[in-house]
């Protein structure tokens, strides 16, 4: 596993915080939703982010499980 940037972290825990409901552990969705809510338009930090988003849901429900 790759040890993700700073600026990814901080963008996907900011839109989480945000936009809690926007997520989920589907990666498509998360891909759409990164682009609805942000203006990042590198196809490669829009990927990570929504990667990193969903990493953090499921492993969240996953403890919660």
């Amino acid at each position: 596993m790759a040890i993700k940037p700073k600026y990814v972290k901080q963008l996907g825990n900011m839109l989480l915080e945000r936009y809690p409901q926007a997520f989920n552990t589907d990666f498509e969705t998360n891909k759409d939703s990164v682009m609805k809510l942000t203006n990042v338009e590198s196809k490669g930090v829009r990927n990570r982010i929504a990667g990193y988003i969903t990493r953090k849901k499921s492993s969240s429900q996953a403890a919660s499980a």
